[in-house]
């Protein structure tokens, strides 16, 4: 029987966090500048500033990640969701955001956020599932790839 977790950052995950992200950001843009900072140094980057990261395991096997960003004590950009190409399409996103959004919830979050690009039709759609609206872009943002941007109010 398939078993999925979700287990928090370790150093030991730094290469892994890396190369799923890689991956993705390789297949459909180009790897920009903050996608370099962030992906050498998770620790530093996210964690350190009070974020979180998660691997997604399947057994006992690494198949994807996503982190939280922090923006301020009750807000959090959900951000760095990667799974591996043979694992998509499977249910493990929908079973990532159940469990990303009850860990928010639990934090007591107010909202989370989230930049992403229209050409990922499967993410977006994804998001908008789970109650992710269109918001307004700010302008000056720190990914260029990013043409969309969503929030997900927490509180009821």
């Amino acid at each position: 029987m398939t078993k999925i977790s979700f287990k928090k950052f370790t150093k030991i995950d730094s290469e892994k966090f890396k190369s799923l992200n890689l991956e993705w950001l390789n297949r459909y843009f180009e790897v920009e500048t903050i996608d370099k900072l962030v992906l050498n140094n998770p620790k530093t980057e996210i964690i350190d500033k009070g974020g979180f990261i998660f691997m997604i395991q399947k057994n006992s096997e690494t198949i994807g990640t996503f982190a939280f960003i922090k923006k301020n004590e009750k807000i959090y950009e959900f951000s760095k969701m990667a799974i591996i190409p043979e694992e998509r399409g499977k249910g493990y996103g929908n079973l990532a955001m159940r469990f990303l959004i009850e860990f928010s919830k639990n934090k007591n979050w107010s909202k989370l956020i989230l930049y992403s690009n229209t050409k990922l039709k499967n993410s977006i759609h994804l998001y908008k599932k789970f109650g992710f609206k269109e918001i307004p872009l700010e302008k000056n943002l720190i990914y260029s790839r990013g043409n969309i941007k969503m929030e997900l109010s927490l509180i009821q």
